[in-house]
């Protein structure tokens, strides 16, 4: 008996160390794999297993798709046709910069099809830092990690004596050199979407630890032994040699956007000759040492593991696209002008997305970061004219508002220093006051800025939403513009124009609606039409769109009562639409349509904060009850695990801070707004060396109301908390119950920031 309790104590004892073992580690908790299971007509994430550091300049991802398609992994196939190096945000925007390499064993094959091998996910091993995988119709392992530019391969191949590997620079026109010297191969690819200058290449370098027997490029017309060079619209090489079971090859990888010798230089200064195991090793201490910036604790094995893998998406976009050269300088490709320049440069976000939640989670917890960021957007600037709405690696043409200006001002308003804010101003001012290329700028702008909003019938599409966007976004121009000291006439002008989306308000429905030229709201008015006057959504998604004053949108409605029936009727409501806009479903409406939810669309973004609103009209059980519905029912750590796109970390940014009991509803006011935490513990640790610890130790499936919030152990009733009162760390105790407490945060004095309450 004392052996078997013994025995018992060793498994207790063991459990204990390696849940702390584990918690200590929480990339480990990431699934790469959620969202990846989606289509073009339903998205579950329309994600892809990024293998990566933090904002790296190069991601890689196993192939499952054709050259050129947007869903290059999807969950479902069967087949690897790649190991592909992608820079691509969404499949919606696609890629550029791409390129494959694929190892094949016996006959020689190069084509896509022709080398695809079946695969299986108990085959595959998938991780920030580390995938691996076996190829069924090859025998072969492939693993690979990566650094922020560079990526080291190590594929364990079968005894053969035609063991090969694929290089697939790809169409559009490319080029591909063997050097059988140095074991390299080197090349550049072209391939792209747009939002790139003529003269976009991405150069790369491939250095191999085996000497080759084989030597072949190939392009369209097949294969040309031993000729080691071939430029061509569709180009690649294959190397081949001969494999003893087991033998490992070991392929080092690096590219730039500047030239073969950057390309050389990055490889070296990332990977020199350190072994796989070396790189790796250091891959996983720097995403535990950024995801380990929040430490979520007391929830189920599903709800730490949907934390991390979301975590990890919001560390992802916008990418590095800066190059750091031999002499240490800070240098990139600028996709704007197509010259090489000094400093900082980013791409592969939207900011009609990731405005609402992500940047204010950088601000947060990774504000060195953003501040980069910062610096790369003057550089936008100053070399495309505008700044970006939407990049990839430059200016794409898609969705739409003027959301820079939040981005721009919540990062100075929330306190980063030390880069050219006044610059950053100008180029707020210059997008408010002109329409530029490619979804810059403001749309409509002349009619916006002398009738107070964009037409309805002046063919100017999503014109409401553009209405209500631009009105946010003057707030957040305001707000900056007044800790700048900008001269009187300026912010004023700035103050009235925040105040336009009370133009669009049809008090005939209590909603927002478009408005034609003339003064009257738009005939036929369908609330549950989407597109026409809104982007994405329909006026029930929309009308909530006014993040800077809440009170000012309740005061149109009638008053608290009215606002928030409004609010119950978002969930109350059959999730009726009208496709008609569109000439078909869009998986936008899909995803709303089979959520259960009614009118509520959580899988895009004009309502995701909705949810919070209630804290403005004396109910925030409400928000309770509504976030945890939401985070319980629509995220799970699973390859269908999202409810529509997960947009370049937005979506996964709105879990982190509703899991954390809070949301930034307006980025640019320096409050977040309270729901109710999900665990019982998260530890947030700030770049300044404080610490956020938010306790519920009564959090459980049941108890999803907040009964008495302690701030710093003082009782704390208001509905929202401050962001300069966080940085100087903060114990938040929340005490969780099972049922809602209808008296805390009903008192005014609760209710978070409003435009026409603050005036400030």
């Amino acid at each position: 008996m004392k052996n078997c309790n013994f025995f018992l104590a060793l498994l207790f004892w063991g459990f204990i160390t390696n849940a702390q073992n584990k918690t200590d580690n929480p990339v480990d908790y990431v699934n790469t794999l959620m969202g990846t299971q989606s289509v073009h007509s339903l998205s579950n994430g329309n994600t892809y297993p990024a293998i990566a550091r933090p904002w790296g300049m190069n991601f890689w991802s196993p192939q499952t798709g054709k050259m050129g398609d947007g869903w290059m992994y999807t969950y479902t196939a069967e087949k690897i046709r790649g190991f592909k190096q992608t820079h691509q945000p969404s499949p919606w925007i696609n890629d550029y910069g791409q390129f494959s390499i694929m190892p094949v064993t016996g006959k020689l094959v190069y084509k896509e099809d022709d080398r695809a091998s079946w695969f299986s996910h108990k085959s595959e091993i998938t991780k920030p830092h580390y995938y691996s995988v076996y190829l069924a119709d090859f025998d072969i392992t492939t693993e690979m990690t990566a650094t922020e530019r560079a990526a080291h391969f190590q594929i364990t191949f079968p005894k053969n004596d035609q063991s090969s590997i694929v290089v697939d620079a790809f169409d559009k026109g490319s080029y591909i050199k063997i050097i059988p010297s140095e074991n390299k191969i080197i090349g550049y690819t072209t391939r792209n979407s747009g939002g790139v200058p003529d003269n976009f290449k991405n150069y790369f370098v491939l250095v191999f630890d085996k000497a080759f027997e084989t030597k072949y490029t190939w392009n369209e017309n097949g294969l040309a032994k031993d000729q080691l060079e071939m430029k061509a619209n569709h180009s690649g090489a294959v190397v081949g040699f001969k494999t003893n079971k087991g033998e490992k090859i070991n392929v080092r990888v690096a590219s730039s956007f500047i030239s073969f010798e950057q390309a050389e230089q990055n490889l070296n200064a990332e990977l020199k000759n350190r072994p796989f195991e070396n790189v790796l090793a250091e891959s996983k201490t720097v995403w535990n040492k950024t995801l380990g910036k929040v430490k979520a604790e007391g929830g189920t094995e599903e709800q730490i593991n949907t934390f991390y893998s979301c975590l990890y998406r919001t560390v992802c976009f916008p990418q590095k696209l800066y190059e750091v050269d031999s002499n240490g300088k800070i240098v990139h490709y600028s996709p704007y002008n197509g010259k090489i320049q000094d400093g900082y440069m980013y791409g592969g976000t939207g900011f009609w997305d990731t405005f609402r939640a992500l940047y204010p989670l950088l601000n947060l917890v990774y504000p060195s970061i953003n501040k980069e960021m910062q610096e790369a957007l003057i550089n936008d600037y100053k070399e495309g004219g505008f700044l970006p709405e939407w990049s990839s690696p430059g200016l794409r043409d898609c969705m739409v508002g003027n959301n820079s200006a939040s981005v721009v001002a919540e990062a100075y308003l929330k306190g980063l220093r030390g880069y050219d804010i006044n610059t950053l101003y100008e180029a707020l001012q210059h997008g408010a006051n002109n329409e530029g290329p490619n979804a810059t700028g403001r749309k409509g702008v002349e009619y916006y800025n002398t009738l107070g909003y964009v037409p309805y019938d002046v063919k100017i599409n999503e014109n409401a939403a553009r209405t209500l966007e631009y009105a946010y976004d003057d707030f957040a121009i305001w707000k900056l513009a007044k800790a700048l000291n900008r001269p009187a006439s300026e912010i004023a002008q700035y103050e009235k124009r925040m105040m336009n989306y009370k133009n669009l308000f049809n008090p005939e429905f209590n909603l927002m609606s478009g408005r034609d030229k003339d003064g009257s709201f738009t005939k036929n008015f369908n609330p549950f039409k989407w597109g026409d006057a809104f982007t994405e959504g329909n006026s029930w998604h929309y009308s909530w769109s006014v993040f800077h004053d809440i009170q000012g949108l309740i005061n149109l409605m009638g008053g608290e009562k009215a606002f928030t029936a409004k609010l119950d009727e978002v969930f109350s409501l059959p999730p009726t639409f009208d496709d008609s806009y569109y000439g078909g479903v869009i998986h936008e409406i899909r995803e709303m349509q089979i959520m259960n939810m009614g009118q509520y669309a959580h899988g895009n973004q004009p309502i995701q904060h909705m949810i919070y609103l209630y804290n403005y009209a004396g109910q925030p059980w409400k928000t309770q009850y509504w976030s945890r519905e939401v985070m319980n029912r629509l995220y799970k750590p699973t390859p269908d695990g999202y409810c529509g796109d997960e947009d370049n970390g937005q979506t996964s940014a709105w879990y982190i801070f509703s899991s954390m009991g809070f949301y930034p509803v307006c980025p640019a006011s320096d409050e977040y707004v309270l729901g109710a935490p999900l665990f019982k513990k998260i530890t947030v640790t700030l770049e300044n060396g404080k610490q956020i610890v938010i306790n519920a130790d009564k959090n459980s499936a049941e108890n999803k109301y907040v009964q008495e919030l302690k701030w710093n152990q003082k009782v704390y009733d208001k509905n929202y908390i401050n962001h300069f009162e966080l940085q100087k760390g903060a114990e938040l105790d929340f005490n969780m119950v099972n049922i809602p407490n209808e008296k805390r945060g009903t008192s005014k004095t609760s209710y978070p920031y409003s435009y026409s309450t603050q005036k400030k």
